[in-house]
């Protein structure tokens, strides 16, 4: 039996439920075979879920555990999560066609290093005394403040990164104490649910992290619910504006990191090898499913046609293949249907007037593989410099100037990440401080950490994820005052 089947079978097993006929498939997208046939939780599977995860919170089971005890197990899921590094890259590998080598680089470890960070910040949520001036009344009040645990989430994640964002949402939750209900997307269950094996395995209380697969309707039915008061969704713009409109009516807490546009600016004064190298990483990891990929890649003017000659010479060499073969740079789409939307969007910028230089055509064969493509002579207008693509497609638009640069930066809707390559320390200082992004990489590109904040500007969303700023996502701050005065104030 395969890690999917054993993951399938086990997570049934404990739920009580079973696949039929009409259930969703997860498809391997390198070969289009089904991996799995997952069960879609009815309306009453989701009222069970959440009422657990409720009465989890009410009992205790997690928050009420000594804090240094709470550290400890997040700090052993980060070592199962190590443990299991290669099983975990091929689950991902053959569920959502992430190279198997990069997912055993990139996203399986960055998912251990982000249950280790919050595991010493369990130890370290605190609030903080203050001085009070109360009108009329002697001085003799303690004045305190404590930072608590919301209540059960709902952490709702897409399939670009199966393991890593749920383990993003999943940590900090449970450091600032709250259970979890987590609904990861139909393309890539399997993945979620091996999380949620290894969290138990570390001895996590029964009932704080449950996961619950399945289609639209279950992720609106548990954001509408009001055992729920939560919500940490992470998926695209249009979905997103549904899930903060669904949450409104429960006046539930929401962060949302949406889509992304990015723009990577690189100047005259870059190494010209070197920028290929950065520019390809950052659009084109992952078949440019990542929605903080840079695939617009704007060049100042006098560089722009080495620089198009050179990217595309390199682009050339990218080797297509199956998500588990270790010579792969490129693995498939995650679906027939994503493969088809990438297509259109290609074939109508070419109909725009853009330039295919590289590629721009779906590959022939039972798995979702699409040719890595460059556009030029893109104007920012079209709709390929405005929409996320996710598919390994980038643009490539001169500017001239610094001012232009910036400009052309912004002309979009989103504000998740940007880049700029340039050895002008003060050009780049100014850059950062004036693009319109929630992430801006100096001579880099796609590096983020757990200790550091990510989010968005514009409609990239509301919230942030990682460091401090994701725990506080998951705490509400409590005010006390105490009366220390022997003869309380009395107004009447």
């Amino acid at each position: 039996m395969s890690t999917a089947e054993e993951t399938l079978h086990a997570w049934i097993d404990r739920n009580g439920w079973s696949p039929n006929e009409t259930d969703p498939s997860d498809i391997n997208p390198s070969t289009g075979r089904v991996l799995a046939s997952v069960p879609n939780p009815t309306p009453d599977d989701v009222d069970r879920v959440c009422a657990e995860a409720k009465l989890a919170h009410q009992e205790g089971r997690w928050r009420s555990l000594p804090v240094l005890e709470r550290s400890r197990v997040l700090t052993e899921v980060a070592s199962l999560i190590r443990q299991h590094d290669q099983e975990l890259a091929r689950l991902i590998a053959e569920e959502m066609g992430m190279p198997e080598s990069q997912a055993r680089f990139v996203e399986v470890p960055f998912a251990a290093d982000t249950f280790s960070y919050y595991a010493g910040w369990a130890a370290h949520i605190q609030g903080s005394t203050a001085p009070t001036n109360i009108p009329g009344a002697p001085p003799e009040y303690l004045a305190y403040t404590l930072r608590q645990p919301i209540g059960p989430a709902a952490v709702i994640t897409p399939w670009n990164f199966p393991l890593l964002l749920p383990s993003w949402h999943i940590a900090a939750a449970l450091a600032a104490g709250c259970p979890v209900v987590l609904k990861p997307a139909p393309e890539s269950p399997l993945t979620a649910m091996r999380l949620v094996e290894l969290l138990e395995q570390a001895d996590l209380p029964e009932g704080v992290v449950q996961v619950l697969p399945g289609d639209d309707q279950v992720g609106e039915h548990l954001v509408r619910h009001p055992d729920i008061p939560k919500i940490s969704f992470t998926g695209e713009t249009d979905t997103g504006r549904k899930v903060l409109a669904a949450a409104a009516a429960g006046i539930k807490r929401v962060s949302a990191e949406l889509g992304g546009k990015s723009a990577l600016v690189i100047f005259s004064d870059y190494d010209l090898d070197q920028a290929v190298s950065q520019a390809l990483f950052g659009a084109f990891f992952n078949s440019g499913q990542v929605c903080q990929a840079l695939s617009r890649i704007l060049v100042e003017d006098s560089i722009y046609p080495a620089f198009v000659e050179r990217l595309v010479d390199r682009m050339a060499s990218l080797r297509l293949g199956d998500a588990t073969d270790p010579s792969t740079d490129l693995g498939p789409l995650v679906s027939r249907t994503r493969q088809t939307v990438v297509q259109n969007m290609v074939s109508d910028a070419v109909g725009a007037g853009a330039t295919l230089a590289l590629g721009g055509q779906s590959v022939a064969g039972p798995g979702f593989f699409f040719q890595p493509t460059v556009l030029t002579n893109v104007t920012p207008t079209m709709e390929i410099a405005r929409r996320e693509i996710f598919g390994p497609v980038a643009t490539v638009e001169r500017f001239h100037g610094e001012d232009e640069a910036i400009r052309l930066a912004d002309a979009t809707l989103y504000g998740l990440a940007a880049g700029i390559l340039t050895h002008d320390v003060r050009r780049a200082l100014r850059f950062a401080r004036e693009v319109e992004a929630g992430t801006v990489w100096v001579n880099t590109v796609q590096v983020l950490s757990p200790t550091l904040p990510f989010g968005g500007f514009k409609q990239s969303g509301v919230g942030r994820a990682l460091g401090e700023a994701g725990l506080a996502e998951y705490l509400e701050t409590k005010t006390v005052l105490v009366d220390l005065n022997e003869d309380p104030m009395l107004y009447f």
